[in-house]
């Protein structure tokens, strides 16, 4: 991602959260829709951003991909890309902008990684960084730009460490496309209540198994798994940003027994709910 100039059309939603030598981290947000022509932009640092809400299409040098909360845009120096909302209208990211220098050296300290290219333009939502996404939106909300400094680090190191187990997606038609990001929005509003695979195909006028295959290939996870996946995320952040108890938040977000947030919360994020949230206040 580019840093906009002064008559970029998203110059106002862009904001510096933190920034250093070599690196640098932007909440960026865009409010672009179906009716707004996507404009060719170049990548001017290494590019890891978490998308944190919304959807949208991403095509750069090293593929194409359609992107949803939990997912990681990849952007390789110098590359030129196009962001599309053709199937709904804004999103939001935490983006890691890092120098070739300074990434190289987190590639050199990163057991198993690969050279400073991507080859790939997404990476899925993945349990194994579902942590630091929690961790990444919470210091966001609280101003913290020294924890974002730490957790870009991590990311980068994440994201260098599992891009080989990323896979080229299946292709699918527009319309496709669009019935599922319509999904994904449908689950972001409404995560907390009770989603079942007939219903979520039923609104989106397809068969359950066509439903939870296009699903499967375009977003990286089934619609089960994003359901959990966006509960377990917003207590997380709610965890470290509150001090609502844990059975409040885990009602809240849409767990209707308290044993089981538990244990899926401590396979998900490492530790327990309550652990996590004194790791943030240690």
């Amino acid at each position: 991602m580019s840093e906009p100039g002064p008559n970029h059309p998203l110059q106002d939603d862009w904001r510096i959260l933190a920034a250093g030598e070599g690196w640098r981290v932007i909440d960026a947000v865009c409010r672009a829709g179906p009716e707004d022509r996507p404009f060719e932009e170049a990548h001017d640092f290494v590019c890891v951003a978490a998308v944190t809400e919304g959807t949208f299409n991403y095509r750069t040098r090293s593929g194409r991909a359609a992107l949803a909360p939990g997912g990681v845009l990849l952007g390789e120096l110098g590359a030129c890309y196009q962001c599309g909302h053709e199937h709904g209208r804004g999103d939001r990211c935490i983006a890691f902008h890092f120098a070739p220098s300074r990434f190289e050296a987190i590639l050199a300290a990163t057991p198993g990684a690969r050279d400073i290219g991507f080859g790939h333009a997404h990476l899925p939502p993945l349990t194994a960084l579902a942590p630091l996404m929690a961790e990444a939106e919470a210091a966001r909300e609280d101003g913290d730009g020294a924890a974002l400094q730490e957790i870009g680090l991590r990311m980068a190191s994440g994201v260098a460490s599992l891009i080989n187990e990323a896979l080229p997606a299946r292709r699918f038609t527009a319309r496709d496309h669009a019935r599922i990001s319509e999904a994904v929005r449908r689950i972001e509003r409404d995560a907390h209540e009770a989603l079942s695979l007939d219903d979520l195909a039923d609104e989106a006028g397809m068969d359950p198994f066509a439903f939870l295959r296009a699903f499967k290939t375009i977003i990286g996870m089934t619609p089960h798994q994003f359901v959990l996946r966006t509960r377990m995320h917003r207590a997380a952040v709610r965890l470290r940003r509150s001090r609502d108890t844990v059975s409040d938040i885990a009602f809240d977000a849409g767990f209707g027994d308290l044993s089981t947030f538990n244990r899926r919360f401590k396979r998900v994020m490492g530790s327990s709910p309550t652990a996590f949230r004194a790791q943030a206040r240690a």
